[in-house]
C-alpha cells in the first residue's frame, strides 16, 4: 500500500513538472514572437526639410544663372523658375515732332523652386546668403513623417497576407475574392507610391527662392501717337482756311442759285402786300 502511494506522489510531481516546462516553453515562444514583431516595427527616421528665402540682389538674371550653377555642383535641380517685371511708373515726354521719350520705372522679380540633397541644404542657403544684398526673410521647416511611413509599411504587409488568404478561397467565392483582392492591391500600390514619394522628399529637400532687384529706369524713343502734333503750322493753316472760306462762299452762291424761284415769289408777295396796304389807307 505504501509502495503504491509513493508511486502516485511521484507521478503527480512528474506531471506538474511537465506542465510547468510546457508553460515555460510557451512563455518563451510568446516572448520570441513579441521580439520579432518589435523588430518589424522599428521606426526609421524620416525627416522632410523645406526652406524659403526672399532676398534682394543686384541683377535677377545673373542671380538665376549663378543659382543654377551652384545647384548643378551640389547635385540639385531647378523644378520651377519664372521672372516678371512690375511697372511702378510710366511717363511720356515730347522728344521731337514725330517721337516721344518714354520713361518706365520697373522692378524685376524672380522665383525658383529647387530640389537639393538634404545634407547640403544648409551649405546651399549659406552660399545664397553671401550672394544676397539684403535678406528679407529666411525659414526652415522639418516634418517628421517616420510614423506615417511605418504605418504604410505595416499596412502593406497586412495587405500581402490578406491577398494570400483570399487566393485560397473556394471557387464559389472566387468573384468576390478577386474584387477584394484588386481593391487591396490598389491600396497597396497607393501606400507603396506614397512611401516612395516620402523617400524622395527625405533625400531631396525643397527650397523656394524669391529674389528681386531695385527699381530700374528704362528710356525708350517711341513714335508720337498724338495726331494733333502732325497738323500744319499756323500760317499754312491760315492760308488753307482762306481757301476754304472762298470755297464756302461759292457754295453759298450756288445754293442761292438753286433758290432763285423764291426771290421773285418773295418780291411779288411784298408788292401785293404794299398795294393792299395803300388801298386800305386811302379808303
Amino acid at each position: 500500500m505504501k509502495k503504491y502511494l509513493i508511486y502516485g506522489i511521484l507521478a503527480v510531481t512528474a506531471l506538474s513538472c511537465s506542465k510547468s516546462e510546457k508553460r515555460t516553453g510557451a512563455n518563451a515562444a510568446n516572448e520570441q514572437k513579441e521580439m520579432t514583431i518589435g523588430s518589424d516595427t522599428s521606426v526609421t527616421e524620416k525627416i522632410i526639410k523645406t526652406a524659403d528665402m526672399k532676398f534682394l540682389v543686384k541683377d535677377v538674371q545673373s542671380t538665376k544663372e549663378k543659382l543654377g550653377s551652384i545647384l548643378k555642383v551640389e547635385g540639385g535641380t531647378i523644378a520651377e523658375f519664372n521672372t516678371h517685371s512690375n511697372i511702378t511708373g510710366d511717363e511720356k515726354v515730347k522728344y521731337s515732332t514725330d517721337s516721344l521719350l518714354e520713361l518706365i520705372s520697373y522692378r524685376v522679380e524672380g522665383m525658383i523652386v529647387a530640389k537639393i540633397p538634404a545634407e547640403k541644404l544648409d551649405d546651399f542657403t549659406n552660399q545664397i546668403a553671401r550672394m544676397a544684398v539684403f535678406i528679407d526673410n529666411q525659414s526652415l521647416k522639418q516634418d517628421d513623417v517616420s510614423l506615417t511611413y511605418l504605418s504604410n509599411k505595416l499596412k502593406n504587409q497586412n495587405k500581402v497576407d490578406a491577398v494570400t488568404q483570399l487566393n485560397k478561397v473556394v471557387p464559389k467565392q472566387k468573384t468576390s475574392a478577386v474584387e477584394k483582392s484588386l481593391a487591396i492591391k490598389d491600396d497597396y500600390i497607393d501606400n507603396k507610391v506614397n512611401n516612395l514619394f516620402t523617400d524622395r522628399n527625405v533625400k531631396y529637400s525643397t527650397i523656394t527662392l524669391s529674389f528681386y532687384q531695385n527699381n530700374t529706369i528704362k528710356k525708350m524713343i517711341v513714335p508720337n501717337d498724338d495726331l494733333s502734333d502732325f497738323r500744319p503750322d499756323f500760317f499754312r493753316r491760315l492760308w488753307l482756311n482762306f481757301g476754304s472760306g472762298w470755297s464756302i462762299f461759292k457754295e453759298f452762291i450756288l445754293v442761292l442759285a438753286n433758290l432763285w424761284v423764291f426771290i421773285p415769289l418773295a418780291a411779288a408777295v411784298y408788292f401785293i402786300f404794299r398795294y393792299y396796304r395803300r388801298k386800305k389807307l386811302t379808303v
